[in-house]
C-alpha cells in the first residue's frame, strides 16, 4: 500500500468486534452484563468486520500511500491483513476473546500517541463515546456505522461512505473539519421501552455532508395528530389473513394504539387479522412466523436521518426483507419528517448490497388520511 518517496499518512483503525450484534436478535445492542452471551446464544453473528472490510476496500483502491495503525486480533489486525494492508500493530486487549469499553480507550489513545492522521473506528453510539472519552477532540475520526443504535453525528452513511471519506481527507480532498455529537442511551432503559438520548461532548469528523449522516431527531409532540391520521389511513386498509410487521417508532406505535394493541416503541411486532401475534420479535421469530405467508411490513424512517433499514430495526434484516418483498413494504411518515431531510433521499444501510439496492426506487408514503407522497429510497 505504500509507495517510496511520498509522506504517509498514518490512518488508526479500532474495530469493535462485539458491536451491532445485539439488532437482528432484539436485544436492541450489546450493552449491559450478559448482553453478550445472550446474543450468542440466540444465534448473533458479528457485523463489524465485515462492514469495515467494505470500508477499507474503497480505501485500498483509492490510497496508496498509507500506514494503518491497529491493535492485534479482531480489534483491526485481521481485517486490515484481509483487505490486503500490512499493518503496524501499537497493542493488543487485554483479553484473547472479548473487547471491552477500557480495550477501546486504550487504543484511541495508543493511536493519539502514534500521532495518527486520522482515527477510523467501526461501531455504534458506545464505541464513540468511549473514544470521545479518551481522546476528546485532539483526533480526527470517521465512524464505521455497525452498532444498532446510532444517534450520534460522527458516522458515515454507512461503509462504503466511511471508505470515500477517509480517502478524500487523506488526500486532501476535504480541508474541512467540524465538531459532530456524541450520544448515547441507556440500553437497559431502551430495552424497556424508554428512550433518552444524551449529549456527551463532541469529535471532529471531516465534513462532506452527503457522505455523513445526520444527528437522530425526535419526533415533535404536535406530530400526535398527524400519527392518529396515518393510523386511521393504515387500520382501514388491513387485509384479512395477512402479516403485518411493524417496525419501531413513535409513527407505528399509533398505529397498534388505532388496534387498542400493546406492542413495543422500540422493538418490532407481528399482527394478524388485527391480533397481536408476535411482540419484540428478533429475526428469527420473524423468520419463523412468516415463512410461507403473505406478510406486509410497516416502516418509519428515522427522524433527521431518514434511514429506513440498518438503524435500530435490523430484526428487519436482509432474510426478512427478502421474504416481504419490495411491493409489500408500507412506508408511512409525517410531512414534517420528510421536509426535515430537505430533499435528501430516505436511505438503506442492511449490510447486504444485494438487498441495498434491490430496494432503491420511488415509494409510495403514507403522510395523513387519504394522504400520500413519492418519495425516493436510496443505498
Amino acid at each position: 500500500m505504500l509507495e517510496s518517496g511520498k509522506d504517509v499518512k498514518k490512518i488508526g483503525l479500532i474495530i469493535n468486534p462485539i458491536a451491532g450484534m445485539g439488532g437482528r436478535v432484539g436485544l436492541k445492542g450489546t450493552d449491559g452484563e450478559n448482553i453478550l452471551d445472550k446474543a450468542v446464544k440466540l444465534g448473533a453473528l458479528p457485523q463489524s468486520e465485515s462492514r469495515t472490510r467494505e470500508a477499507l476496500g474503497i480505501l485500498s483502491k483509492t490510497v496508496s500511500d498509507i500506514m494503518l495503525l491497529v491493535y492485534s486480533g479482531k480489534m483491526g489486525e485481521k481485517t486490515a491483513g484481509e483487505c490486503g494492508f500490512s499493518p503496524e500493530i501499537i497493542g493488543s486487549p487485554s483479553g484473547q476473546n472479548t473487547t471491552t469499553s477500557e480495550d477501546t480507550k486504550a487504543a484511541a489513545e495508543a493511536m493519539l500517541k502514534a500521532k495518527a492522521d486520522l482515527l477510523l473506528f467501526a461501531g455504534g453510539d458506545g464505541t464513540a463515546r468511549d473514544i470521545y472519552s479518551a481522546v476528546g477532540s485532539e483526533l480526527i475520526v470517521i465512524g464505521i456505522p455497525t452498532g444498532v443504535k446510532i444517534h450520534s453525528a460522527v458516522f458515515a452513511q454507512n461503509p462504503r461512505s466511511a471508505g470515500e471519506l477517509a480517502s478524500l481527507y487523506v488526500q486532501g480532498g476535504i480541508q474541512n473539519v467540524r465538531e459532530a455529537e456524541v450520544m448515547d442511551i441507556d440500553e437497559e432503559e431502551f430495552r424497556r421501552g424508554h428512550l433518552s438520548a444524551k449529549l456527551y461532548g463532541y469529535l471532529k469528523i471531516p465534513w462532506e455532508r452527503k457522505l455523513l449522516q445526520r444527528l437522530k431527531a425526535g419526533s415533535a409532540v404536535s406530530e400526535q395528530y398527524v400519527h392518529e391520521a396515518i393510523a386511521h389511513e393504515v387500520v382501514g386498509n388491513l387485509e384479512d389473513e395477512c402479516n403485518y410487521i411493524l417496525g419501531p417508532g413513535t409513527t407505528t406505535r399509533a398505529v397498534l394504539e388505532k388496534l387498542n394493541l400493546e406492542g413495543t416503541l422500540l422493538g418490532v411486532d407481528l399482527v394478524k387479522n388485527k391480533k397481536l401475534v408476535g411482540k419484540d420479535l428478533n429475526e428469527v421469530q420473524l423468520l419463523e412466523k412468516i415463512r410461507g405467508q403473505k406478510t406486509k411490513l410497516i416502516v418509519t424512517p428515522v427522524g433527521g436521518q431518514g434511514y429506513l433499514f440498518g438503524r435500530g430495526n435490523q430484526q428487519i434484516s436482509p432474510g426478512v426483507l427478502k421474504i416481504v418483498g419490495k411491493s409489500n413494504i408500507l412506508i408511512i411518515s409525517s410531512k414534517h419528517k420528510l421536509n426535515a431531510l430537505k430533499g435528501r433521499p430516505l436511505l438503506i444501510d442492511t449490510g447486504d448490497k444485494e438487498t441495498d439496492m434491490a430496494l432503491c426506487d420511488y415509494y409510495r408514503i403514507i403522510t395523513g388520511f387519504n394522504e400520500a407522497v413519492i418519495y425516493r429510497v436510496s443505498s
